[in-house]
């Protein structure tokens, strides 16, 4: 199979999980939602880096990004149903996300 077969696919994620929660050091059972990828910020060393090398009449540093990723990095926000609070764990690539109980 192609990845072009999968770009349309939905994958079956659980609304709640029971996993470890950092803040209350055990097995907790967690409610998962999408978390909103938040602008990249301006003030990291790698884009101000990016700016001063582009500033002037310089052209870009490095060969262009060519075309766009079939699918977008999914970011999972676990928010532990006892204490509360909420982690990341690390994002991935999934085509659509359908939420099943």
């Amino acid at each position: 199979m192609e990845l072009a077969d999968f770009r349309g696919e939905n994958m079956k994620m659980p609304k709640e999980k029971r996993t470890y929660c950092p803040h209350c050091k055990k097995h907790t059972i967690h409610e998962v939602h999408t978390a909103k990828r938040r602008k990249a910020s301006e003030l990291k060393w790698g884009q101000r880096q990016f700016r001063r090398v582009t500033a002037g009449y310089r052209g870009y540093p490095r060969p262009l990004p060519g075309g766009n990723k079939p699918v977008k990095k999914l970011d999972l926000r676990y928010k532990c149903k006892e204490c509360g609070k909420s982690h990341i764990r690390k994002s991935f690539r999934v085509g659509k996300p359908e939420w099943v109980s």
